[in-house]
């Protein structure tokens, strides 16, 4: 008898694109992929020298240029031990792109973290990138793909080639979905509920 092999639900151009990024997030290396606001430069958010290639690709060492990407508040409230209710509740309710910085930033690669020992997270609306976080189970370094001091670029089509070629991995561009193409607002939060917008 004929054994036919039936597709698994996993088994779609989208799960094997966000798998492969996985793998190549796993062994430390660093990916240029589409969000929900702009293309993004990432890698482990746990693994201290890709983060530092990251940052000798953009040619920075601006610890508050990177923000980290989880998949739910339950993963967020994981990486930061300070973060007061009201900053979760605020994250749950955003209509549109919200990085937060919040206070007490824990088990992410200490290059991450600045002097203030703060983290900027946030949960994606966008299907590639929730992919690859459940896949990978751990944050995932987001920061603009562009050489500092440059614009930030809002396409794959405007990403410098140094960029491009500095990767270890370029997501399709068909996975970019619909994004605003512009940067998220942030809301900094002290651990008494302090609230400061920082980009509107």
């Amino acid at each position: 008898m004929k054994t036919v092999r039936t597709a698994s639900v996993n088994d779609t151009p989208m799960s094997r694109e966000a798998d492969e990024a996985v793998r190549i997030l796993r062994a430390g290396g660093i990916i240029l992929y589409p969000t929900d606001t702009v293309w993004g430069l990432g890698c482990d958010a746990t693994n201290a020298a890709a983060v530092q290639r990251i940052y000798d690709l953009k040619r920075s060492v601006n610890k508050k240029s990177m923000l980290v990407l989880c998949a739910s508040p339950d993963m967020v409230v994981r990486y930061v031990n300070r973060a007061p209710g009201i900053a979760l509740e605020v994250m749950e309710l955003a209509t549109s792109p919200l990085t937060l910085i919040l206070p007490g930033a824990v088990g992410v690669a200490e290059n991450l973290i600045p002097d203030e020992g703060t983290l900027g997270v946030r949960v994606p609306d966008h299907a590639f990138c929730q992919r690859m976080l459940r896949g990978l189970g751990r944050p995932i370094v987001s920061t603009s793909a562009n050489l500092t001091g440059e614009a930030t670029p809002t396409g794959l089509q405007e990403v410098a080639r140094e960029i491009v070629e500095g990767v270890d991995f370029v997501v399709d561009p068909r996975f970019e979905g619909k994004p605003t193409r512009k940067a998220s607002s942030i809301v900094a939060f002290g651990e008494g509920g302090e609230v400061k917008v920082i980009r509107e």
